[in-house]
């Protein structure tokens, strides 16, 4: 019983070693995400605040805060252009190359890269996942997943961006004395695609950067990388 009793807490601890050891980098992803959204959640509160007592209006609480223009506005314009970009990334890598980068597939490779080949020929594999087996439409949606996936948290986004620019804009007409629009006449101004293109172009140029940047430069031990003795020219990770 006291070898029972002791091994239970000593594999709880195995398992819960290895469920953050298999998932450390996502934990880790999410986790900082979680610290950085309060952050901007409370120093937006703070400014935003500031601005309402500098212009004779009344602080607004943490709640009416969180569902207020000026923050759903500024979550979501930058969810969109990370969701766009990982969208178009995940797309254009199918088919399009770069010679010398980790993050291409290598052009002039004998055979399919494993990315490029048929799931069908695996159908009957026991460990491949559902859609695979079941084959059709299910399969064909299944293969091009990944990206519709993020197409549509770019849209969602994009919607709740837009929502959140024209509450904002809304508030500003009205303690200016200025005339409200619409959500549809607010997508038609300049102030929103400027929101949207100020953050989409960053986007891709850092992208473009690490596509460029890993031809030449390393970083040892990371997927994202070539091996540190890899050729120029060696297109993928080797």
């Amino acid at each position: 019983m006291q070898a029972s009793a002791v091994s239970r807490p000593a594999a709880s601890r195995g398992a819960l070693a290895r469920l953050v050891r298999d998932n450390g980098l996502a934990l880790v992803m999410f986790g900082l995400f979680a610290v950085f959204l309060v952050g901007q959640a409370a120093t937006g509160y703070r400014a935003y605040n500031a601005d309402q007592r500098a212009h004779g209006e009344r602080p607004a609480t943490v709640g009416a805060y969180l569902t207020s223009g000026h923050f759903v506005e500024a979550v979501f314009e930058n969810w969109e252009s990370e969701f766009l970009q990982m969208a178009a990334y995940v797309f254009f890598t199918a088919f399009l190359f770069q010679r010398g980068s980790s993050e291409s597939k290598d052009p002039d490779a004998d055979a399919p890269h494993p990315s490029d080949q048929d799931p069908r020929a695996a159908r009957g594999r026991h460990e491949v996942p559902g859609p695979v087996r079941r084959g059709g439409l299910a399969l064909l949606l299944y293969e091009h997943s990944l990206a519709l996936a993020l197409v549509g948290l770019f849209l969602l986004s994009f919607v709740l961006h837009a929502a959140g620019g024209e509450r904002a804009y809304n508030e500003e007409q009205r303690a200016h004395g200025g005339q409200t629009v619409s959500l549809v006449h607010f997508l038609g101004t300049s102030r929103f695609w400027f929101e949207s293109f100020q953050n989409w172009q960053s986007e891709f140029l850092s992208v473009g950067a690490l596509l460029v940047l890993s031809i030449v430069l390393r970083q040892r031990g990371s997927p994202e990388s070539k091996p540190v003795a890899a050729p120029h020219r060696q297109t993928g990770d080797g």
